[in-house]
């Protein structure tokens, strides 16, 4: 079903060659994952929750997709595989791992938003502003790790969140042509080198209004959850 979608959609990696998934066997022992894909279009894939949702993901948002790939690919040619990734090729896989993408109409009051979450004032956030979320703001999932975690949702699920800008016309597009602009606006953003582990904003995804049930202000004022922000060191 993966690669009947992958060819419907006429999917392909960042050097063109058609997107396929493959069995994991399929990988050379010792051969990076990441670097695998970029250099055959072939995408290993267990059969398991993790990697059905990297497939989704791969249909859903397929530029964001091969950019990420394209970014580890190329940082696993400059410095190889290691023992620690660095910090680009770290930030590409939080990224794919685990990102959220919160898309906001491009006002001040939508800005204030944003703010209050950047600075973990959760209760101003995601309860005083909960009316925001539909109309100047969405949460769209991307990470497929995320997106396993939350099969078995608990409430301290975290996502390492981007925010997204975007003007009034966006909010009017019907939800495919949204998810269309998303990927064409973040792939744009990542080719122009625009990813950093610091260009995250931690989100316990669902304190999100009217993705879990009880959100009054206790809800939001359990701080094991919605931690404050701590200070920088001095």
């Amino acid at each position: 079903a993966l690669n009947a979608g992958a060819e419907g959609l006429a999917l392909a990696n960042g050097a063109g060659m058609p997107l396929r998934f493959v069995p994991q066997e399929a990988l050379p022992e010792g051969r990076a994952y990441e670097e695998f894909i970029g250099a055959t279009g072939c995408v290993p894939t267990r059969d398991n929750l993790h990697d059905f949702f990297n497939g989704l993901v791969w249909l859903t948002f397929p530029r964001i997709k091969r950019q990420l790939n394209a970014l580890q690919a190329a940082q696993i040619a400059l410095a190889g595989v290691g023992k620690s990734r660095g910090p680009a090729r770290d930030a590409a896989t939080i990224f794919d791992e685990n990102a959220a993408l919160l898309v906001v109409r491009d006002t001040l009051a939508a800005q204030a938003l944003v703010d209050a979450l950047r600075g973990h004032r959760w209760t101003e956030a995601l309860f005083e502003r909960r009316a925001q979320f539909g109309n100047d703001a969405q949460l769209w999932l991307f990470g497929h790790a995320l997106m396993e975690k939350l099969a078995a949702p608990r409430k301290a699920i975290t996502a390492h969140t981007r925010v997204v800008t975007a003007d009034a016309a966006y909010f009017n597009l019907a939800p495919d042509q949204q998810r269309a602009w998303i990927d064409r606006k973040v792939a744009g953003e990542l080719a122009a080198g625009s990813l950093t582990t610091a260009s995250f904003t931690p989100l316990p995804v669902l304190g999100i209004p009217g993705w879990w049930d009880g959100q009054d202000q206790a809800f939001y004022a359990d701080t094991a959850v919605f931690r404050p922000k701590r200070l920088a060191a001095q």
